[in-house]
């Protein structure tokens, strides 16, 4: 990824107007980006969207996705950035497994349905919105777990497998979006230890949490400086690459 000494971010997230895109815009980290979005002002209109706001957006439900795209392709304006802030560890039917004894096919193939098909439904019905000409960009949100080459600990079966699928989906995806559309860019990011729901079960003394307002700037400083050579890649919080 190629640094940049710039400190607006905004400006670096899109040159013209259009709007930003939020997926699970009601969880910690999406209504943090939310906001921060907003606050920026770079862009006409920020689309939040989770199963709690209006119209309802249920990622194991492509009925709901379908009309959140034709929402956005109804309101004439360009999509240049879309972050997806979904995903599940535990609870909503899913378990971060200790051992094999552990893992539940109801629950695995939960933690699949809304940590890697939701997503590629999202890419299915999003990606084809993003402009032909001019930077966009389509991020979601996977997790260092997902790399297989780092997996020292094991554990957490399905969140690994479903987030490493992600990993898998994005690339696939950013194969193809760079075809049709070549300054488009296609990545996951992985966020940290936030202070969320999705991660308080799990935060031990000696990791560096952060809360998701200061999680976001890092997100937003990372997206800034993506360039399309990047696509397809798996990044931290500081815009290094994950290995797969």
């Amino acid at each position: 990824m190629h640094e940049t000494n710039s400190t607006d971010h905004a400006a670096d997230l899109d040159a013209s107007p259009g709007a930003a895109i939020v997926f699970g815009a009601s969880g910690g980290i999406g209504m943090a980006l939310s906001e921060a979005l907003d606050a920026q002002g770079s862009f006409t209109r920020v689309f939040r969207f989770s199963r709690s706001n209006s119209p309802g957006l249920d990622l194991t439900d492509e009925t709901t996705i379908a009309t959140a795209a034709r929402q956005v392709r109804d309101s004439g304006l360009t999509p240049r950035l879309m972050i997806d802030a979904t995903g599940v560890l535990q609870g909503d039917g899913c378990i971060a497994e200790k051992s094999w004894n552990q893992i539940d096919m109801a629950g695995m193939l939960r933690a699949f349905a809304i940590n890697a098909v939701g997503p590629a439904l999202l890419i299915k019905h999003f990606l084809p919105l993003m402009p032909m000409h001019g930077r966009s960009v389509f991020v979601t949100l996977s997790a260092r777990v997902g790399s297989i080459g780092d997996n020292r600990l094991g554990g957490w079966y399905s969140y690994r497998a479903s987030k490493a699928a992600l990993n898998q989906i994005v690339r696939t995806a950013a194969v193809e979006l760079r075809r049709k559309r070549p300054e488009a860019i296609c990545v996951a990011l992985h966020p940290g230890t936030v202070d969320t729901a999705l991660s308080s079960p799990f935060q031990k003394s000696g990791l560096q949490v952060r809360a998701p307002a200061v999680a976001t700037q890092e997100l937003l400083s990372v997206i800034g400086r993506l360039q399309p050579s990047d696509s397809g890649g798996l990044f931290d919080q500081h815009g290094e690459a994950i290995p797969w």
